[in-house]
């Protein structure tokens, strides 16, 4: 008889927390908790959040009628800790403190283990996290820009799109280890990813590089954004703050819902038109990029993300590429139930959990 376990499942937000419990690959429920900017607002970093967000779960919890000691195993999204490779990682104190103090940004995500780590103390479980946004398996000729003092990072919606290259596998018959596909994360980032036999060996940064999104500018031509860095105008937070956040669709058009986007196409907006279709322009270029990476030889195209409900981004890119090779879609971004299935993996026996050094 197949053995139960109960996973918590924890993906921090800027303004929610979303939550699941699973028994086994079954989930039994699944919340998101809001937060008003306002309550969060008071807090000086992502950090000092972690009282007010344990409080939160465990009022959730209790009116579901789960105890901590009901638990098998807690797992929280992984934050932008130091670079390491893919896989479920256990919660240990040196993980803890580079979540606290010395991880890459100051994002809401490097709460999911803290918060992992402290209810699966009350709990006297094992608290992971799986595919932190840090994975890195970049080969050395990627990490190569034109400057050897500013190498290409490997920071990506790791998470989802380490998932979604299971799925694909499964869905052509082939064995992870030995497919090739290049992954294209749809949301307010973008990521454009090219996993080999397992291992993500190159990707479009969207802190740094590739395409524009939702809320992100990308890749820009260096020589006006150096201008624009020293022309007295901004600070660094404030250029900061339009690279990632007051970038792609919200500089252009003052918002980051391509729904709105799509509504005002509909209703004639040719400037929406035109910024929508260069988003889809830019994600293609990025896709038929990454195809040279392996020569052409690859197995599938797979869009995920929010942005791949959108029907017409989706046939903008595949009137592009597919030309290249077969494209599969999964919208959106099951987060939660890819935390609970690298935890069950580990908890199962069927993967060794990676320790955090």
């Amino acid at each position: 008889m197949l053995k139960k376990y109960l996973i918590l499942a924890i993906n921090p937000g800027s303004t929610s927390t979303k939550i699941a419990l699973y028994e086994n690959e079954t989930p039994l429920f699944e919340e998101v908790i809001r937060h008003n900017r306002e309550e969060v607002a008071v807090f000086a970093s992502t950090v000092d959040q972690y009282d007010y967000r344990l409080a939160v779960i465990n009022d959730a919890l209790a009116k579901h009628g789960v105890k901590a000691t009901d638990l098998s195993a807690v797992v929280g999204r992984g934050g932008p800790l130091k670079s390491i490779p893919s896989g479920t990682y256990i919660v240990n104190d040196k993980m803890v403190d580079d979540l606290r103090f010395h991880v890459q940004s100051d994002h809401a995500s490097r709460l999911g283990g803290l918060l992992a780590r402290g209810l699966a103390e009350t709990a006297g479980v094992p608290a992971f996290i799986v595919d932190p946004v840090s994975v890195d398996e970049m080969e050395p000729i990627a990490r190569l820009s034109g400057l050897p003092d500013m190498p290409r990072r490997s920071l990506f919606h790791a998470l989802n799109i380490k998932a979604m290259a299971r799925r694909a596998a499964k869905d052509i018959g082939k064995p992870l280890d030995s497919a090739t596909f290049i992954l294209a994360h749809l949301g307010g980032g973008i990521s454009v990813a090219i996993q080999q036999k397992g291992r993500v060996i190159d990707v479009d940064n969207p802190q740094e590089t590739g395409t524009f999104s939702p809320e992100r500018a990308g890749g820009l031509p260096t020589a006006a954004l150096v201008a624009a860095c020293f022309s007295g105008k901004y600070t660094m937070e404030q250029m900061t703050r339009r690279l990632i956040g007051g970038g792609g669709l919200v500089a252009y058009l003052d918002t980051d819902d391509a729904r709105e986007v799509e509504r005002r196409i509909e209703a004639g907006d040719k400037e929406a038109l035109l910024v929508f279709e260069a988003m889809a322009y830019q994600i293609s270029k990025a896709i038929a990029a990454m195809a040279t990476v392996v020569c052409g030889e690859f197995d599938a195209i797979v869009l995920t993300g929010g942005l791949a409900y959108s029907q017409r981004l989706v046939n903008i890119i595949k009137e592009r590429v597919s030309f290249l090779g077969k494209v599969l879609v999964y919208p959106g971004e099951d987060e939660l139930e890819a935390l609970s299935a690298g935890a069950l993996r580990v908890v199962r026996g069927e993967e060794i959990a990676r320790v955090y050094e």
